[in-house]
């Protein structure tokens, strides 16, 4: 929100064009190069978590950022092309390790045996706080 607002009080470049899906990027610097300065600047939710995970959660728990390996499980494929993008670790660090699909980890946990629905119950965690579920409807 802040970045609308900051473009259409500056005279920005607008309409200003979503930039959450690698796929949509990918598309607009191939077809409309032209338009790339009307994307939004932020990063998708993925990569922010892993930028989050490498420099904000690392510090609050005392690990050497190097330590901290982030593994993404997204729906879109794109993802995996979108965490080795060179622009993508500005901390110094790959914000996100590695991408996999739904699908390669529902295979990875079937392949050893692993029925989710019979893990037991366990506390959430909320090393970032309370979330208000708004993302929930997004699909990132």
């Amino acid at each position: 929100g802040t970045e609308f607002i900051n473009r259409v009080k500056k005279g920005g470049k607008l309409p200003l064009i979503t930039s959450c899906s690698p796929g949509w990027i990918k598309f607009m610097e191939h077809f409309y190069p032209e338009l790339m300065e009307n994307v939004s600047t932020c990063k998708s939710p993925q990569q922010m978590f892993g930028a989050l995970a490498k420099t904000y959660y690392a510090a609050k728990i005392g690990v050497d950022p190097k330590d901290v390996v982030v593994v993404s499980i997204m729906p879109c494929t794109a993802k995996k092309f979108e965490c080795q993008r060179d622009e993508m670790c500005a901390s110094g660090y790959q914000d996100v390790d590695f991408s996999l699909t739904t699908r390669e980890a529902a295979r990875m946990l079937k392949e050893k045996g692993i029925r989710l629905e019979e893990m037991p119950e366990e506390e959430f965690d909320d090393p970032l706080g309370i979330s208000t579920g708004a993302a929930a409807v997004f699909g990132a």
